[in-house]
């Protein structure tokens, strides 16, 4: 009962948001962060992850795992560690703010990659990804899911891949996914190469 009670507390503290974050502040605070990403937070490189339109509350997480060290992000070593919770918060309200692009997709690969999307896979217990990330790919902003629609295929692979890693032992790979769920090491792990790139 207690640890039921904690689980409840504590799920509830994390909903909260801590700090209000001021885009137009996150605009300027977010110059250094154009050379991979984009100045709108729409990155070129498709292996930088696109970040405009994305829900801030994931942002925010992310950046917290990243400075932390919770997620490893060679890429990004350094670039958060003078930044306050403020400057997060305000740099995720700016990025939010964007309007993401598109990009195109194998359309072959894209097909297979819907009806996993949409209908997971049944007899290996895979649930559909609209669950958690919505059907058109817009995420679960109150959840803090991620926004899909729109990223970089390869930036997908890989994370997928990351996390697949990690459930395989190998503590190189991205485990930032919930320590008591490991929800995305969970459905990563049972994914092949070819699915998940038709996924992405």
């Amino acid at each position: 009962m207690k640890k039921s009670l904690l689980v409840i507390l504590s799920s509830l503290l994390f909903a909260l948001p801590a700090v209000a974050g001021d885009a137009k502040a996150g605009k300027a605070k977010s110059q250094s962060c154009a050379a991979c990403h984009g100045a709108d937070g729409n990155s070129a490189a498709p292996t930088f992850p696109k970040l405009a339109g994305q829900n801030e509350k994931y942002l925010i997480k992310q950046m917290n795992d990243i400075k932390s060290g919770v997620r490893p992000v060679p890429t990004m070593a350094g670039q958060l560690d003078n930044m306050s919770a403020q400057d997060i918060a305000d740099i995720a309200a700016y990025f939010a703010s964007q309007n993401g692009s598109v990009g195109q997709a194998n359309a072959d690969l894209a097909k297979k990659g819907e009806a996993i999307y949409r209908g997971g896979i049944i007899e290996r217990n895979i649930p559909a990804c609209t669950g958690c990330h919505s059907p058109a790919g817009e995420g679960n902003a109150a959840a803090g899911f991620p926004m899909l629609s729109g990223q970089h295929a390869a930036y997908t692979e890989a994370q997928l891949k990351s996390f697949r890693a990690a459930a395989d032992g190998d503590s190189s790979g991205r485990m930032n996914d919930g320590e008591e769920t490991k929800t995305m090491r969970t459905i990563a792990f049972q994914l092949s190469d070819n699915e998940i790139k038709a996924l992405a």
